[in-house]
């Protein structure tokens, strides 16, 4: 496998709109989208409970809920890179009450790796807003005896194919970040695929696997309490949640560099007042001060975008993504 570049990954949460609809959302005036809503809100999350996903988007959900007197609610649909959460959504009725929360793995990797899927981006789907920015996270089990990355790095040299690392499943973000380290560190690793993020942390936590990649806003209470050990961070610089932890550049991989991102996505033809006022609210809610402050404490920034952004963005991963794929020897495995 020859993987001889240097990926920044984005890993994410989604809403749609058309991605026409972009140039609309700013026109809808107040009285339209007044309307809107006037019942519960659904968030499908293609995550398990308790994984990075699930855990800003219902920070995102209950700042709606007290904003809107109606309740927004978090649907977790886990399994298969997130295919079934995003089945979920494109199959509802567009009428803004159902509403998706992607990740990188879900929009932008899947169309590289399976060779057919029920659903197609950017014509099933409508790009509202880029939520948050993820550091990303390499945690081992605790009673590893490897204290860095360094000593890892050693540690799997030495028992080669029998150090193993989880993932999300196959052509998962976590997947190819575990991929690019054991081509950057000349390394031959065990992957074992799981469900979502949920189990395979449960079996890392268990001593089943050895490590794992993952955004560190799903790991945060997990390396808080020590069951597990955050060994670095993967973004170019080290992360405000973790200033005394190294990164993998710091720590002699100055090409294994990963960050993450989410946003959120509606089913095409949505009403753009419904989307306008979902994109307007969320936003208003990641730049509160108590909102932003929580999630930055956990690793997760808020960025939220327009969205004409978003979707020029999901372009521009998933072009990148069919690259990685190729190189990491995953393209169309599926």
């Amino acid at each position: 496998m020859n993987i001889g570049y240097r990926v920044v990954v984005h890993s994410c949460a989604v809403l749609a709109v058309s991605i026409h609809a972009g140039q609309v959302l700013g026109q809808v005036s107040g009285s339209a989208a007044g309307h809107y809503p006037n019942r519960v809100v659904r968030i499908v999350a293609p995550q398990p409970p308790g994984s990075g996903v699930d855990t800003y988007v219902r920070a995102i959900a209950q700042k709606l809920t007290e904003s809107w007197g109606h309740q927004v609610i978090v649907d977790n649909r886990p399994g298969a890179n997130g295919i079934i959460g995003v089945e979920q959504v494109i199959r509802a009725k567009p009428d803004g009450y159902t509403i998706l929360a992607a990740f990188t793995s879900a929009l932008v990797i899947n169309p590289h790796v399976y060779k057919s899927l029920p659903y197609d981006v950017f014509r099933d789907l409508a790009p509202i807003m880029q939520t948050v920015t993820n550091t990303m996270g390499f945690v081992v089990h605790p009673n590893l005896p490897a204290r860095s990355v360094k000593q890892l790095v050693a540690l799997a040299k030495a028992r080669p194919g029998e150090v193993s690392y989880a993932s999300n499943g196959v052509g998962n973000v976590n997947h190819l970040a575990a991929e690019l380290l054991a081509h950057e560190a000349g390394l031959k690793l065990l992957h074992v695929p799981y469900k979502g993020a949920t189990p395979a942390m449960q079996d890392l936590m268990g001593g089943q696997v050895t490590m794992y990649f993952n955004p560190v806003v799903g790991l945060s209470p997990h390396i808080r309490s020590g069951k597990l050990r955050l060994l670095a961070t993967c973004g170019e610089k080290r992360a405000h949640a973790y200033p005394d932890t190294p990164t993998m550049v710091e720590s002699g991989l100055p090409k294994v560099v990963i960050t993450g991102w989410g946003g959120f996505l509606a089913p095409a033809g949505t009403p753009p007042e419904a989307l306008a006022r979902f994109q307007r609210d969320a936003a208003r809610a990641l730049q509160g001060n108590d909102l932003r402050e929580r999630l930055s404490a956990l690793g997760s920034e808020p960025t939220p975008s327009t969205p004409e952004q978003f979707g020029t963005f999901l372009r521009v991963e998933t072009e990148k993504w069919g690259r990685v794929a190729k190189l990491a020897g995953v393209y169309k495995s599926q």
